[in-house]
């Protein structure tokens, strides 16, 4: 069980829960719409196989202890509206704690995203997991750069990761 995990924490609108193979259906339509990877060079065209390895590579890290996305679930209705967790990442061969957060399409401008990356920030500073945590945004991305700005991050640097131009924002405990 990984500790970087938010499992059984709640925010105003949003249960978080460890993302099942059961999700994948309801999770399936975040890869159908084209602006949700529009930013991201070197994922599959195929919206099954994307979202395969995604599920894969979110499994795979619960079981290594490397953090992982959980499921937000609405309180209000029980849907699925996107995944957020803590990610542990090696950015410029740095390994550090990255906050990373997706939304259903259908969910998107609703304040969702800052509400689920604002508990991770706050879960992993009151266990003291990290004196800073990071969030990789690709530098067209600009909605997840004003999530990140609004959680009190600060653009870092500029790097590559993954083989795509990104930004490294930042935010420091205390």
């Amino acid at each position: 069980m990984s500790k970087y995990l938010l499992e059984n924490q709640e925010t105003g609108r949003l249960a978080f829960r460890k993302l099942e193979e059961s999700d994948f259906e309801e999770w399936l339509p975040f890869y159908h719409n084209p602006k949700s990877t529009q930013f991201w060079e070197g994922l599959p065209a195929d919206p099954i196989e994307a979202c395969r390895i995604q599920f894969d590579r979110v499994f795979e890290r619960y079981e290594n202890d490397l953090g992982g996305m959980n499921a937000l679930i609405s309180k209000e209705s029980g849907a699925l509206v996107g995944i957020c967790g803590l990610l542990v990442q090696t950015v410029d061969n740095i390994t550090e704690l990255e906050i990373g957060y997706s939304v259903l399409p259908k969910f998107w401008s609703q304040g969702y995203a800052f509400e689920a990356a604002q508990k991770c920030k706050e879960f992993a500073f009151d266990n003291n997991f990290a004196s800073s945590l990071i969030s990789i945004i690709h530098v067209d991305n600009i909605p997840s750069q004003k999530v990140a700005a609004k959680n009190r991050m600060f653009l870092d640097k500029t790097t590559t990761y993954k083989n795509n131009p990104v930004h490294i924002f930042r935010v420091n405990q205390g």
